[in-house]
This record gives C-alpha cells, structure tokens and sequence, in this order.
C-alpha cells in the first residue's frame, strides 16, 4: 500500500464529528487531524507489521499517520523496536500520540531500556520528556526502580505543562504503590510547587489510598 491509497483509506473512514471533539482534547491547532477512530487505527497498523520501513517514509501530514507509524513500531520486537525509537519520539508532537506510544517489548527489557529513557529525560522537547515519563508509569511502577524515577522527574522541566502534568500522574501512582517512601519524598519538597500539589491532588482523586492517607496529603500541600 502507497501513501496515497493509506491516506484515501483514511479519508474514507474519518468521521467529521469526531475530528472535532479529538481536535479540541489535543489542544494544539498545529496537529491535522482526519477524525479517524483509535481502533481503526490499531487495525490498519497491523497490517504495517512487516513493512515498517516503508511506512516509515510517509509523511507526517496528519494525526493518524503518525499514529499508525508510532503503534506499528510499538509492536515490534525489542532489537527492531531500538531500531526505530530514536526516529519515532521525534514525531510526538501531542499528549494523545504520546500517551499511547507503548511499545509491548518495553515490559521483557526493562533494563536495556533504562538508558533510553534517561536520555529522553535531559532531552529539549516537551514531549520527549513527556515519553520518559509515561513509559516509567506504564512498565516501571515498582519499588525497585523508585529511585531511577524520583532522579528521571527531577531531571524533566516540569516548567513544561506536558511533563508537569506526567511527572505530577507518575508522582501520584507512586503513592498508591508505596506510600510512605512517595510520602517521605514529598516532604523533602523537591519538586516544584505546582507539580507537588498537583501530585497530591491526582493521589487524592483515587479510590486507592485510605481518607487518613489522603487528609495528610493535603496537610503537606504547599
């Protein structure tokens, strides 16, 4: 299949009512958008399983076709993956497209992968960093990599409402997952003031932390 025939498929597909809402969540007018559902979406890149390369070449005119580009490699093995990811995070340019960029491989190589993420972190783009972020909260909530994430948020520029908003999520399901070593950290007030409250208010949003938990949280709110 050629660019042409993906984008008509696309085309055929968009829904103009849809486009509107997805257009409104993104928040970034920069982003074309067809208003094609993310479940299509899945569906046609399996068909990329085993033309990456080619799809690759496209061009990043639209939404969707980023969106295609970034699931299909998501759902290569780890060695192909590496291959790719470089390229791949230089095209998210929205919290949607970043949100769902979760590469499967990830979860069996979560100690090669570590370097990666650190590099993301120090990197100048808002949601390269915001990547960093979401791939911790999506495979690496574990106590064991507790303190690789404490330094990785505190390397990000939460300044940045993207990463701010993930560091503050990541911040947040650490709580749940260790309370007292996420509460301990809180205290020492290193975060900045914006993303420690607005952790605290996210961790206070879940059902999963008791009210105690959750009322001297917001004693600790700065």
């Amino acid at each position: 299949m050629c660019y042409r025939q993906l984008l008509e498929e696309l085309e055929s597909l968009a829904d103009e009512n849809y486009r509107n809402f997805h257009k409104r969540l993104l928040k970034n007018e920069n982003v074309n958008v067809l208003g094609v559902k993310i479940p299509v979406l899945r569906k046609i890149a399996k068909r990329y399983k085993n033309c990456v390369d080619e799809l690759l070449t496209y061009p990043d005119e639209y939404y969707e076709v980023t969106f295609i580009k970034l699931t299909a490699v998501s759902d290569l093995g780890y060695e192909s993956f590496i291959n790719h990811v470089d390229g791949c995070v230089t095209l998210i340019d929205n919290w949607a497209t970043c949100d769902c960029f979760t590469p499967r491989c990830i979860k069996n190589h979560k100690e090669n992968f570590l370097p990666f993420i650190e590099k993301y972190s120090l990197g100048d783009g808002e949601f390269t960093q915001r990547f960093a972020l979401t791939t911790l909260l999506h495979f690496y909530v574990e106590e064991r990599y507790f303190d690789f994430i404490i330094k990785t948020v505190l390397a990000c520029d939460t300044s940045k409402y993207y990463v701010h908003m993930a560091a503050a999520w990541l911040i947040a399901e650490m709580l749940v997952k260790n309370y007292s070593f996420t509460e301990d950290f809180l205290r020492r007030n290193l975060l900045d003031k914006k993303t420690h409250n607005k952790a605290i208010q996210k961790a206070c949003e879940s059902f999963r932390l008791s009210d105690e938990q959750k009322k001297y949280l917001k004693e600790i709110k700065r």
